[in-house]
């Protein structure tokens, strides 16, 4: 899929109803594994992302291909670490779509150093980041709403 298709817009309000759509997909949830305990709950998912649209600590992105709504990406800050987070429906997956996203939104984005953190199984997302030129620098346990169980997550930076 040729690049320039891939294109990053701030995200409105009405792009929330696309994300939690796309976070529903039992597989997809699976593999992002760090997810809310009610991802399910359309209403507490509309509320708190609304918040964060009007937080200025946090830069959210909607991601278009052409002028479909493919995903969302966006930085906020965990514990005064900037991290990065994206979510991409599953009919983009496996094309490109996501390192092309986060490749443009670093080129907005210029906070540095920045960091991804990554379920140890989820290999797409981390190549994501290594396409991108994140570097793993370490690994965490947490735990994963999504499994219900304690995973390994890596952690990923970029200077």
């Amino acid at each position: 899929m040729p690049h320039k298709q891939v294109k990053l817009r701030q995200t409105e309000k009405s792009d929330l109803e696309f994300f939690f759509q796309f976070q529903l997909d039992e597989e997809a949830n699976y593999l992002a594994a760090f997810t809310p305990t009610n991802h399910t709950d359309q209403k507490a998912y509309i509320e708190k992302f609304t918040k964060f649209l009007t937080d200025p600590s946090i830069t959210m992105q909607t991601i278009l291909i052409d002028e479909t709504i493919a995903g969302s990406i966006a930085k906020f800050e965990r514990e005064g670490d900037a991290e990065i987070t994206y979510w991409l429906d599953r009919n983009f997956w496996g094309k490109g779509i996501a390192t092309t996203a986060l490749k443009n939104f670093l080129a907005i984005e210029n906070t540095r150093p920045i960091f991804g953190r990554v379920a140890f199984d989820n290999v797409g997302s981390q190549k994501v980041l290594e396409k991108s030129g994140f570097v793993k620098i370490g690994t965490d346990q947490g735990f994963a709403n999504a499994r219900q169980a304690e995973i390994e997550e890596f952690i990923y930076k970029l200077t």
